[in-house]
């Protein structure tokens, strides 16, 4: 019996000893699926080059989107104060005016009757006049009582103010109020362009009633615009008032169109987003209100240690570098990357990559080979 233990015993130790040497020839023969080892030729083929981190000032680029919009002060509402009916005009979207140019004609009875009352009114002010004069003779001889010459003059300033008043609304329909005559009344008043520019908008046609309240025309003074863009509230911090922008469109993104941020709106919106005004360094006239723009903006340069993007590549969610580790052998290390910027990256990692030589040229190709590598 203990013969039996005795050796039991020694097959169990045996057996044991076996699986670790096993489990250990394993571990040897395991292979290293972040290494590659080309050959001579393999090599010359893929024409590596390598080199080191490098560091420099790196500046990031803040890309927004926005449109081109024209101020306030350039864009006119054109209304008729008085009402009426548009008789004519010829404007359409995209017409260009002229300032003091006729761009419309406006007819309705209620001119008629101002332009009456403003003649009627003048003559008896005309007349009310002599009456105060000859009233304030009597009444300085005492000719007459104190009574009969303040009624005068009390009628007399009431006609002055409203004549003035009914002069000031026929300037509100462009009518002239000192050359207007009795053989000169008319149903028709004419709207006059305030600006140079184009035409944007043609709310009414021809024959509609138009209130005192209805836009009639807009019309645009191209002369001065700017972009504003959207900036969502995570990049406020990144941008500031004198920074340079580099605006494009989608149809030519090489031409740039070089800016700087003028104003920058404090108030976030319920999208969690803000606004900032640029105006361009020159203006274009291929730049129109309403255009679509993308735009760049360099926010502040930092130190980094950087490497040309084409020396990283990316596998699943993860980026890497590839080192030498010998003659023609490379292995693959985790590089996290950081700003990018004129074809430029941050390596944030950068303690693990010191002091090695990082292939620059032929990243690719190694990542190529060394998947074809573990499909075998």
């Amino acid at each position: 019996m203990k013969n039996i233990f005795s050796l039991t015993f020694v097959f169990i130790l045996g057996a044991c000893g076996t699986k670790e040497k096993s489990t250990l020839e394993q571990k040897a023969i395991e292979p290293d699926f972040n290494s590659i080892e080309l050959t001579e030729e393999q090599n010359n083929t893929t024409k590596i080059e390598v080199g080191t981190l490098e560091l420099k000032n790196i500046s990031s680029v803040l890309n927004l989107t926005g449109h081109i919009q024209v101020p306030p002060q350039n864009i006119f509402s054109v209304s008729m104060p008085l009402g009426g009916f548009l008789s004519h005009t010829k404007l359409m979207p995209g017409m260009k005016v002229s300032k003091g140019e006729r761009i419309a004609t406006m007819e309705d009875q209620q001119y008629i009757q101002l332009q009456q009352e403003y003649l009627s009114t003048k003559l008896k002010l005309k007349y009310l006049e002599s009456e105060y004069k000859r009233q304030k003779d009597l009444n300085e001889t005492k000719a007459t009582s104190d009574k009969i010459f303040e009624q005068t003059q009390l009628e007399f300033g009431q006609l002055k103010v409203a004549l003035n008043a009914m002069a000031e609304k026929l300037k509100l329909i462009n009518i002239n109020p000192s050359s207007l005559t009795e053989n000169t009344i008319s149903k028709n008043i004419g709207i006059f362009s305030p600006i140079n520019g184009y035409v944007s908008k043609v709310n009414m046609n021809i024959g509609k009633y138009v209130n005192p309240e209805d836009i009639i025309f807009e019309l645009i003074n191209p002369s001065d615009y700017h972009l504003v863009l959207k900036v969502f509230e995570k990049d406020m911090n990144k941008i500031s008032i004198g920074q340079n922008i580099y605006a494009f469109n989608n149809y030519n993104l090489e031409k740039k169109y070089p800016g700087k941020i003028m104003l920058i709106n404090k108030d976030i919106t319920s999208d969690g987003a803000s606004s900032v005004l640029c105006n361009f360094l020159t203006k274009d006239k291929s730049l129109l209100p309403g255009m679509y723009m993308n735009a760049e903006i360099e926010t502040n340069a930092n130190s980094a240690y950087i490497i040309p993007e084409g020396a990283v590549v990316s596998y699943g969610t993860k980026n890497y570098l590839f080192v030498e580790t010998g003659k023609n052998q490379y292995q693959r290390l985790e590089a996290e990357i950081g700003i990018q910027e004129k074809g430029m990256v941050e390596i944030k990692n950068y303690e693990l990559f010191a002091k090695k030589n990082i292939v620059l040229k032929g990243a690719y190709t190694l990542l190529m080979k060394m998947e074809n590598k573990l499909e075998e």
